[in-house]
């Protein structure tokens, strides 16, 4: 009987991971995200970059109008 959990890519990733660790090479570097704000305006109606979250407010954005279709992704 199969064990589901313990099959397929997640468990060959771990397993290739775990013959890492064995064989002492370096642990993988975490990638720094950050949350981006995409929507649409009215000078470029197609979705595009805005702006990071951090820098501009995608609530005010959309309440005024500025910009509308507003997602905010992670991005590296």
């Amino acid at each position: 009987m199969a064990k589901g959990y313990a099959e397929g890519p997640a468990a060959e990733e771990a397993e290739r991971r775990r013959e890492e660790l064995l064989a002492g090479l370096p642990r993988e570097q975490s990638v720094e995200t950050r949350l981006a704000v995409y929507g649409s305006t009215a000078d470029e109606p197609e979705r595009h970059f805005l702006g990071w979250a951090d820098d501009v407010d995608a609530d005010e954005l959309f309440t005024s109008g500025a910009a509308w279709g507003i997602q905010v992704v992670r991005r590296a």
